[in-house]
């Protein structure tokens, strides 16, 4: 875990678990770091990362015009899998977001990685693979994937291999961009005042 803390430290890459998927993390605030996850992971500039954080008071000192509901669905689902895309603020560097209006959120349930993102964040943690190639859930295939050009913590057991859901919250309705574990059912059975895109209000 030492070597661990020191490589985030000195702006480098380690892979770890979430509760989905493991992810290739580095500060999100250090440009050289975030480039040495892309070239890692071979993936083009202009796909964005999303910022993992570990309180609702970070994603809101990331983002703008958030909704009156924020705290509620952070409260209910996070840290958990789910992504929370809003608008951006002046705070997010054009490297991570590259240069979009918005941002996404994530604040996984691994003990450890959210240690980390207390201790090191705001961090980006792409999933741990090469740009096009599935997402990881063997420690040691990543491993090997990356040439052992990374370490990281081993957890597989943890993972449920399936990815988080997408929720766009960044326009005047909310919109699900991918469908994970948590469902429109179930964050309507916790928030009853979302409003979904092509819904009558």
């Amino acid at each position: 875990m030492d070597k661990i803390a020191q490589i985030l430290e000195t702006g480098g890459a380690v892979v770890l678990p979430t509760e989905t998927v493991y992810g290739l993390f580095g500060r999100a605030l250090d440009k050289e770091a975030v480039q040495r996850v892309y070239d890692l992971k071979k993936r083009p500039l202009d796909k964005a990362m999303n910022l993992n954080v570990a309180s609702l008071e970070e994603v809101l000192a990331f983002s703008k015009n958030q909704p009156a509901f924020l705290p509620k669905l952070v409260d209910r689902f996070l840290p958990g899998p789910l992504t929370i895309i809003l608008q951006a603020n002046d705070q997010v560097p054009h490297w991570v977001n590259s240069g979009m209006k918005t941002v996404g959120f994530r604040i996984p349930s691994h003990p450890v990685t959210l240690d980390l993102i207390t201790s090191f964040g705001p961090l980006i943690g792409p999933s741990a693979n090469l740009s096009g190639k599935t997402s990881g859930v063997l420690f040691d295939q990543i491993i090997e994937d990356f040439h052992g050009e990374v370490i990281g913590v081993k957890d597989d057991g943890f993972l449920t291999g399936q990815d988080s859901t997408i929720l766009d919250l960044s326009g005047e309705e909310a919109q699900i961009l991918r469908q994970g574990t948590i469902t429109r059912e179930d964050l309507l059975a916790q928030l009853p005042e979302l409003t979904f895109k092509g819904e009558n209000a």
